[in-house]
């Protein structure tokens, strides 16, 4: 279990959020996967808790809104961000583009929505109030964004010129074209795929569950749907598609891991 006390370290994901367009429907389907509660928020958003604490958003938009996530079919990821301004800034002057922000959201923070260069969603948080995900690398929360690509090569010089990450390899997956991203302090927050086939570049999130195939079954009973479970070299991991047509995965440890 891992608490959140105080603002993530710049670079850090510290949020995710969904755009649907019906919040009702999304808190039965999420309550049922991961058992979340939930609190009204800033106008039509609602924060999505686990044991009290703050761990994802819902926020409402019309079916037809074109900006809407739901049409993108993921979660967006938010990174910390000490300076929201300047990082903004920094992801222009990296080939980037702004789509909404830097805006001042009452108390709660400042947020900043962007795009990398080859087109993948991404947000900023400045934390005040939320501070963003109080729980993660828990069952029911926030455990790991990696973006997958059909060209990585962009993202690799992208991510590292705005955040100031360093590349790293991987040697546990021999033959892929993967890097892991960290930050100045050598902490890895997540990695980039370069996965040829994929049909657009973008930011995939997984979140923990104790059991992978069970998981697979609630989002079943609760109108999602879900692929065939299987094991990777760390997690067992399942696709799962919400009513919306959301995608995410989810993952659980192997027995005995912490």
């Amino acid at each position: 279990m891992s608490l959140v006390t105080r603002n993530q370290p710049a670079g850090t994901p510290t949020w995710i959020d969904l755009d649907v367009p019906d919040v009702e429907r999304a808190k039965e389907f999420y309550g049922a996967l991961f058992g979340w509660e939930y609190e009204p928020g800033a106008a039509a958003y609602t924060v999505c808790r686990l044991r009290g604490r703050a761990v994802a958003g819902f926020r409402q938009v019309p079916a037809s809104d074109s900006t809407a996530s739901t049409l993108s079919g993921l979660w967006c990821v938010y990174f910390a961000t000490d300076d929201c301004d300047a990082t903004a800034k920094r992801i222009v002057d990296a080939g980037g583009t702004l789509t909404r922000g830097p805006l001042e959201i009452g108390d709660q923070g400042t947020l900043a929505l962007a795009a990398d260069p080859s087109g993948a969603r991404f947000g900023l948080w400045q934390g005040r109030a939320l501070l963003g995900c109080e729980i993660v690398n828990e069952p029911g929360s926030l455990v790991r964004n990696d973006l997958t690509s059909p060209d990585p090569g962009p993202a690799r010089e992208f991510y590292p010129a705005v955040f100031d990450f360093t590349l790293d390899g991987n040697d546990d997956l021999p033959g892929a074209d993967f890097s892991f991203l960290r930050r100045p302090d050598g902490h890895e927050i997540g990695g980039i795929m370069g996965v040829p086939e994929a049909p657009s570049a973008a930011w995939q999130t997984l979140f923990e569950v104790a059991d992978a195939d069970a998981a697979a079954e609630r989002a079943l009973a609760a109108g999602g749907t879900a692929g065939v479970p299987a094991d990777t070299i760390y997690v067992r991991m399942v696709k799962i598609t919400d009513p919306f047509g959301n995608t995410f995965e989810v993952g659980s440890r192997p027995v005995g891991t912490p």
